[in-house]
């Protein structure tokens, strides 16, 4: 009887855990490059602090890749900059962070005493089943948000200074691989 709860055991977990990715896989799709309307978490922010200086944010949901994010900063900062009527802009502050959640996905069929010794535990390591094997898998997902604070230069500030970034070459190579929302989304 033993042989057959642990040969079925990480059949179910694995089989759990392939509906739970499958489903989350089915239902996300990386953010678009879009703004982030009110109520949204995800998408592009920009602000004007001063005539030369602007924030500009981009924010991931947790299928958008940290490469993706920041790039979509920068394809952001290139259009505030074209925007402005300027032509070169430079990074004066430029971060990405990381927030982290943890979900809990149970697994395996639930009964009497889940999770006590009776049930799991005895005749699993000597005690009460919990510590080497859970009847929860971990999930942990990331979002990443992008943060930069750009300063628009003018024609001569551009030439004296090595940091500028030329906001029609940035559109012209990230610009194509920027993913427009789709029709029904906003």
């Amino acid at each position: 009887m033993n042989s057959v709860k642990s040969f079925t055991r990480p059949l179910t977990r694995a089989f759990t855990l392939l509906l739970a990715a499958g489903l989350l896989a089915g239902c996300m799709t990386p953010t678009p490059y879009a703004p982030r309307t009110e109520g949204q978490k995800t998408g592009y922010t920009d602000r004007a602090l001063t005539n030369t200086r602007y924030r500009v944010t981009f924010t991931g949901n947790s299928v958008t890749p940290r490469e993706t994010v920041e790039n979509y900063l920068l394809l952001r900062a290139a259009e505030v900059t074209q925007a402005a009527g300027y032509s070169t802009f430079m990074f004066d502050t430029r971060n990405t962070k990381a927030d982290h959640t943890y979900d809990a996905i149970p697994y395996g069929p639930p009964g009497p005493y889940w999770g006590g010794g009776f049930y799991r535990g005895w005749g699993g390591w000597g005690g009460w089943g919990f510590a080497y094997d859970p009847a929860v898998d971990i999930v942990v997902r990331t979002n990443y948000e992008a943060y930069a604070e750009i300063v628009l230069l003018t024609p001569g500030q551009a030439a004296r200074e090595p940091r500028s970034i030329n906001a029609a070459d940035v559109i012209r190579h990230l610009g194509p691989d920027a993913v427009s929302p789709k029709p029904n989304q906003t």
